[in-house]
């Protein structure tokens, strides 16, 4: 179970005791803004994508945010191309619904913090797992996910449930 993945990697900083599991989804913001009992902005959603060359890049952006394809393509020099369903286990380690930056060993794996989540005392990614999370102060989160740089290429919505 990719929460193990997780859980071990936590544990290896001394963090695992951050691990939340809920009785009910979190698969997505909205259902894990519910199960940890905040605002679905504060939702880290790590999104996965796939440069030509074959280089995973993860982002790890707020919930309200989405990618902006123009920034994307500024900041990476190629047009996103998110990760099969298939492909994300293989870069991440971890299923859809509970995709992290906690225990992926892939060495050509990219990961990145938006500064979208900058604007939070915390944020709450997944952990592994459809029915997780674990909170961190945005920079804990880029020092523990061992993100390569705070980058700018989402957009906050207005409405987030576009």
């Amino acid at each position: 179970m990719s929460i193990e993945v997780a859980r071990a990697y936590l544990k290896e900083l001394g963090m695992d005791d951050r691990i939340m599991e809920f009785d009910v989804s979190s698969a997505t913001v909205e259902l894990a803004a519910k199960a940890v009992g905040t605002e679905p902005a504060r939702i880290c959603k790590t999104l996965s994508f796939k440069l030509k060359d074959g280089t995973g890049i993860l982002v790890q952006v707020a919930g309200d945010a989405k990618v902006d394809n123009k920034k994307y393509k500024d900041y990476f020099g190629e047009k996103a191309k998110m990760l099969s369903p298939e492909e994300v286990p293989e870069y991440t380690n971890h299923e859809i619904g509970g995709v992290c930056a906690f225990g992926v060993t892939r060495d050509d794996v990219r990961i990145y913090c938006d500064k979208s989540m900058q604007r939070f005392d915390m944020v709450y990614p997944a952990c592994g797992s459809s029915n997780s999370a674990a909170g961190f102060t945005p920079d804990e989160l880029f020092e523990v996910s061992r993100s390569l740089e705070w980058i700018d290429i989402a957009k906050v919505l207005e409405n987030p449930s576009e």
